[in-house]
């Protein structure tokens, strides 16, 4: 049956649910309605002490933190400002329950907000953990359209560790270019002798913040860095228009209102902070360390995990921590460093400062920590084998009802370069897959006549470039926009297979991010997976919960998820270029009960969805919670 206007029957029956242990006290108070306004709209800013144009909202960059408890409403009113192009949000880490249209995937669960339109996200922050928000059309992510969402918990839902910590500190992660992202898309979408990638970034951001050519750990740097006696000289108290911007970009980052000043956390001695790490990078793998301090890591991706303490933790793109922090060393000031991993790097490192309260010194008096060797991969591999569920976790279902293999390679499609899978790479229709189920219009909105393939050729050689391969195992990679259809409630398994890309010897390392659920990491492996030997290796008693995992370079990760969050998702390498380049599939989930969620017509309705004859819903999204 179809859902009241209230918004969807699992919505619905969270909020009942809430509100009946208020009544019978056992609850402190109600969950709130968290509400804001947004406009988004392209800014000149200089993140690295170099201006440029960027992506903000509401005239700043990065975008407002929201801060919300479990269980709350968010209500985000984005306007598009930007007068050339589309916008969605997405809201990483919030699986969505009952409301895939809020996702934020242009042309998955919703259509763009056109320039000048408005949109309003409704949701419920389902969970306590460290989360962000992204921009998901084109590449907007990389030029700037992000922020964090923290959730707090609840007497519900309380995280197991929260009377360990005194007090928080936010840290966001993300790499900068100097080109911008339209140039970049050309040069990823060029054909034969034309196709150009930009490279490595130019600058690591903490919380928006860097220095291009310009070292904080040098004193002679910071000193000929902050340029306000030479070119760009402003007596003090100048408040023209050109001085309000060389302080705010040219001057360098000690100038009084740069947008580019070093990050500073100030701590108190002898207390134990929380400290939430997110990565938002468009390409960089990157390794955080706090000069002289253990880290002890509780979360994961929303998921508390059994701590463990380590000195550094890597952190790939979309993934988030928290980790417990003791300031109980000498009271000075320490260098929060953070390199890159995985790439051969030619992008100096990023640095912070952690400075006690009670510190007679600024600046740090040793040298930032090192980063690791790029390359040695296992050293992250180490890292990431450690993090297992705590104690309390759901275990996964022991029975599954589909397994589906997954190849990642680099092809070869009409002389331009392109990520697939299984010899598909995604390119997404005009029309939303949410929209084309709901109004019974995919056969002509996408290729619905078949689905993407379960499996890939098992003679395929993953030590090999795609051209080395033996004929019995080469494809011709199709460019396509089938997707996955699974049934509400199937237990699905799938190992994400790594191979060699076009150049011979090289095989990357890919973050895959999967929207609208949880999954169980189940293990990682070398080589080529055989299910008959390796599924005994999987981990079903304590694997963590995440959003986020790692496919490691030549090597297989397997997961599980249970297919119960109705509403067409993508699963995705989350580095930006690589989606791009079509590394990513979609899931058609539930869709026998998509009818049972109230759909906005706003959301969807465009491509050959307005040529649709069904009767129109209506355009509501869930009413808040009672106040």
């Amino acid at each position: 049956m179809m859902a009241t206007r209230c918004g969807s029957l699992t919505v619905q029956l969270l909020r009942c649910c809430t509100l009946m242990l208020v009544f019978a006290g056992l609850v402190a108070a109600a969950p709130t309605t968290r509400r804001f306004k947004w406009d988004v709209e392209y800014i000149m800013w200089a993140p690295d002490c170099q201006q440029s144009v960027m992506i903000g909202i509401n005239g700043k960059f990065p975008g407002p933190t929201i801060e919300a408890n479990a269980g709350d409403l968010i209500s985000v009113e984005v306007t598009n400002s930007m007068h050339t192009e589309g916008l969605v949000i997405h809201w990483h880490g919030i699986r969505q329950i009952g409301t895939p249209w809020a996702d934020g995937t242009a042309a998955i669960s919703q259509c763009p907000i056109n320039g000048g339109e408005t949109f309003t996200y409704e949701f419920v922050a389902d969970k306590p953990g460290t989360f962000f928000y992204h921009g998901h059309y084109g590449m907007q992510r990389a030029a700037g359209l992000y922020g964090s969402l923290i959730v707090n918990g609840t007497d519900q839902q309380k995280e197991p560790y929260a009377d360990e910590y005194d007090g928080e500190l936010n840290m966001l992660l993300s790499d900068w270019y100097h080109e911008n992202v339209y140039a970049q898309a050309a040069g990823l979408d060029g054909k034969g002798k034309h196709w150009e990638w930009v490279g490595e970034p130019q600058t690591l951001l903490i919380n928006g913040r860097g220095q291009f050519d310009c070292s904080l750990a040098i004193e002679r740097d910071r000193k000929t860095c902050d340029r306000r006696k030479t070119d760009a000289y402003c007596k003090e108290g100048d408040k023209s228009e050109r001085c309000e911007l060389i302080r705010r970009s040219e001057c360098g980052p000690f100038c009084e209102g740069t947008q580019c000043a070093p990050v500073v956390f100030d701590v108190e001695p002898g207390k134990t902070y929380r400290l939430r790490i997110a990565s938002t990078t468009s390409l960089s793998a990157l390794n955080v360390h706090v000069e002289g301090h253990k880290l002890t890591v509780v979360e994961a991706d929303g998921n508390s995990v059994a701590p463990f303490e380590v000195d550094d933790i890597d952190i790939y793109s979309g993934e988030s921590y928290s980790v417990l922090l003791k300031t109980d060393q000498r009271p000075q000031a320490y260098w929060i460093s953070v390199g890159v991993r995985g790439r051969k790097p030619k992008t100096p490192n990023a640095l912070a400062i952690l400075k006690y309260t009670t510190s007679k010194s600024e600046w740090p008096a040793a040298v930032p920590p090192a980063t690791p060797a790029w390359d040695n991969v296992t050293r992250s591999k180490e890292f990431t084998y450690k993090i297992k569920a705590r104690e309390g976790t759901p275990r996964p279902p022991t029975t599954v009802d589909r397994r589906i293999l997954m190849l990642n390679t680099q092809n070869y499609v009409d002389e331009h370069i392109k990520w697939a899978i299984n010899h598909v790479t995604l390119s997404l229709p005009n029309t939303p897959y949410l929209g084309a189920y709901f109004y019974g219009v995919e056969s002509v909105a996408f290729d619905a006549a078949t689905e993407s393939p379960d499996t890939f050729d098992r003679g395929y050689d993953i030590k090999k470039p795609p051209e080395a391969q033996a004929p019995a195992a080469q494809a011709e990679t199709a460019v396509s926009n089938r997707v996955y259809k699974v049934a509400n409630g199937t237990v699905v398994d799938v190992v994400l297979q790594n191979a060699n890309a076009l150049e011979a010897g090289v095989s990357e390392s890919h973050p895959w991010h999967l929207h609208g659920h949880d999954f169980w990491v189940l293990g990682y492996g070398e080589g080529m997976y055989e299910h008959d030997r390796d599924f005994k290796k999987l981990d079903v008693t304590s694997p963590p919960l995440r959003n986020t995992v790692v496919l490691f370079p030549n090597g297989w990760t397997a997961l599980r998820f249970v297919a119960d969050n109705p509403g067409v998702w993508a699963f995705h390498c989350h580095i930006e270029p690589h989606l791009h380049l079509g590394m990513g599939v979609i899931i058609a989930e539930g869709m026998e009960r998509l009818h049972e969620l109230n759909v906005p017509k706003e959301a969807v309705m465009c491509g050959q969805a307005t040529r649709a004859a069904v009767p129109l819903a209506p355009a509501t999204s869930p009413s808040p919670p009672s106040p």
